[in-house]
């Protein structure tokens, strides 16, 4: 089983922002794998089981706010027992441009909440993670303004190609594992 944890914040005030794109990429995925989010609020998760290549994929969007998005994993890790083997965490990067996606295999949080609250309640960095470019950051915002944002109209496009390439690539390092996937994207 894989464990696809996708950060963002919930509500609709936050659907259109640059840090949800974790979410705009689970959502995605969930089409493509045909399977439909549920509410499971003991795991303070939205949750879509799917399929693909025989293997159990669940999409969580956590229902926490971001900084908080670690406590939903300890719930699911500690209720079912998941290897930190088997998470892979998706999320928006500042310091990528839009258009990119950088796959990394363990690291350090980067300035983003939602990473410092996961790499905390796991208590390790030590897991797979695609990143999704959200930048450039213009130099006259806070990058806690700027992820609130919702994405520029001319912004749109880009961002569609960007999370279907994401999409894409996962299933890539499905298929292919870490190594591989990071030198065909990165």
């Amino acid at each position: 089983m894989k464990l696809l944890f996708c950060l963002g914040n919930p509500g609709d005030r936050y659907s259109k922002t640059r840090h949800n794109t974790g979410f705009m990429f689970a959502d995605l995925l969930s089409e493509k794998l045909n399977c439909t989010f549920s509410l499971e609020s003991k795991f303070k998760a939205f949750i879509a089981k799917g399929v693909y290549n025989n293997e159990a994929i669940w999409i969580v969007k956590p229902i926490t706010y971001m900084n908080l998005s670690g406590e939903s994993l300890a719930l699911l890790k500690g209720y079912f027992k998941i290897d930190i083997k088997d998470l892979f965490l998706v999320y928006d990067d500042i310091s990528l441009d839009l258009g990119h996606i950088r796959f990394r295999s363990k690291g350090s949080d980067g300035g983003h909440n939602g990473v410092k609250s996961i790499i905390l309640h796991s208590a390790t960095s030590d897991f797979h993670r695609l990143k999704i470019g959200i930048g450039p950051q213009p130099p006259f915002f806070k990058s806690e303004d700027y992820v609130l944002q919702n994405f520029d109209p001319d912004d749109i496009k880009l961002l569609k190609e960007t999370l279907n390439k994401a999409v894409d690539a996962f299933l890539y390092y499905c298929d292919n594992g870490i190594i591989t996937a990071q030198n065909k994207y990165n």
